[in-house]
């Protein structure tokens, strides 16, 4: 996956577009697991944070074509 879009002349790579929609997602995941209370379930909520923002982002990429 090597590849950027190029927006009104600016090339912003796929890698970085990926994160922000992982970012976003990882966001509404840490939202719901917070607002039903399963956080207390986690050793550490921040690296479980990451780990899930991590999953998104390689399940991401393995989704998206190897053409773009």
């Amino acid at each position: 996956m090597i590849g950027e879009l190029n927006l009104f002349g600016i090339y912003i790579p796929w890698v970085l577009l990926l994160c922000v929609v992982a970012l976003l997602v990882a966001r509404a995941v840490s939202f719901v697991i917070a607002r039903f209370g399963w956080y207390r379930f986690v050793w550490h909520p921040a690296l479980f944070d990451l780990a899930v923002f991590i999953i998104l982002l390689g399940g991401l990429t393995f989704l998206l074509p190897n053409n773009l």
